[in-house]
């Protein structure tokens, strides 16, 4: 069973495909995503049991030595996280509507985790770093003063670490956002 996810954040492509496989090699985890983010960097991300994806991180981030950026490992990871990873959480209507942007990939995976735990919401979408400058942002939807509460969570870990560029509630959003954010 998937209950962490980790990742090695790298500013080289080449060395990426190096630490992807040497982070497999190490212990039994499933390669969640493995490429190229903006702007020139690289992330890997691996789910599997707490133990192996905490030992195949520190494997990679080992690997990644010089181009290493940032490198997490969450245990008793929510199970929304990872449908919003890829691509999106079916959602039929917006309630509250929550929006957390970050600087790098790990603290939007970290921010959103929290956020999730926090709160009784619904994560909409992760969107991780593809023509975003090497951002990253998490989309969920709520009544408001859970999306509130979620929100404000998820931004104390991202600011924590210096790296929250943003957060947005917006209480009655038009439905139109939905279909433009899937």
């Amino acid at each position: 069973m998937n209950n962490a996810i980790g990742g090695v954040e790298l500013n080289s492509l080449a060395k990426g495909f190096e630490v992807a496989d040497a982070m497999l090699k190490t212990s039994a985890v499933e390669l969640v995503l493995s490429r190229t983010v903006c702007p020139g960097k690289f992330i890997v991300l691996v789910a599997g049991d707490v133990a192996a994806v905490t030992a195949s991180v520190e494997a990679g981030a080992a690997k990644a030595a010089h181009a290493l950026v940032d490198q997490f490992a969450i245990p008793n990871i929510h199970p929304e996280i990872f449908p919003a990873i890829a691509g999106g959480a079916p959602v039929d209507k917006l309630e509250a509507m929550g929006i957390i942007e970050t600087f790098s990939v790990s603290s939007l995976i970290e921010a959103a985790d929290a956020a999730v735990k926090a709160a009784p919401v619904k994560l909409i979408e992760i969107r991780l770093a593809m023509a975003l400058g090497g951002k990253a942002f998490a989309t969920m939807t709520g009544e408001v003063a859970a999306v509130e509460c979620a929100v404000n969570a998820g931004a104390a870990v991202a600011g924590k670490r210096g790296l929250l560029v943003d957060k947005v509630v917006i209480p009655q959003p038009r439905q139109e956002l939905l279909r433009e954010m899937i």
